[in-house]
């Protein structure tokens, strides 16, 4: 699905419309690569993609990190997203809890960054938290304080649709 109709695209539709054309349901999983940055409504956006995504199914995000460089030569991009972007899905990690009902399970969540810093292992440290959640403060620090000298590149995510009639 595109909104683009010179992308060959199987479905054109905007993506600031809702409904999308899909049943609910319909997709046991949904991968969305360099979308969300583009939308003009990133909750109604994931509200969507949760669903049409089947209970249990998986949602992959790929996005640019807001420090990437290269962000702001696509005057299509309208959001700015970083590693925290999406914590209002997550039952855990809400820090505004009426902004939606609309519930993720974080499965992984990645940020690449640019050559120099991936080559002096400064990516493996703030990626660290995949693998040890207890090292959560490394990509928290690199985020608040680090990420405007070591920029990131793309973000990835992969979170687990929750629904109530599960």
């Amino acid at each position: 699905m595109d909104h683009n109709p010179r992308t060959g695209a199987d479905v054109i539709h905007d993506l600031g419309e809702f409904p999308y054309p899909f049943e609910d349901d319909e997709f046991d999983m949904v991968v969305s690569n360099h979308v969300v940055e583009h939308v003009p409504d990133v909750i109604g956006f994931i509200e969507e993609l949760h669903r049409v995504t089947k209970p249990g199914g998986i949602i992959k995000l790929v996005t640019p990190h807001y420090t990437n460089p290269d962000w702001s030569s696509d005057p299509t991009h309208r959001n700015h997203l970083n590693s925290y972007s999406f914590s209002s899905f997550l039952k855990d990690r809400q820090v505004f809890d009426f902004y939606t009902d609309t519930e993720l399970t974080e499965i992984s969540k990645h940020v690449s960054l640019l050559k120099l810093w991936r080559f002096l292992g400064i990516e493996f440290l703030v990626n660290l938290d995949n693998r040890f959640p207890s090292m959560r403060f490394l990509r928290k620090f690199w985020e608040h304080y680090l990420s405007f000298v070591m920029r990131g590149k793309e973000l990835r995510f992969e979170f687990e649709v929750v629904k109530n009639n599960e």
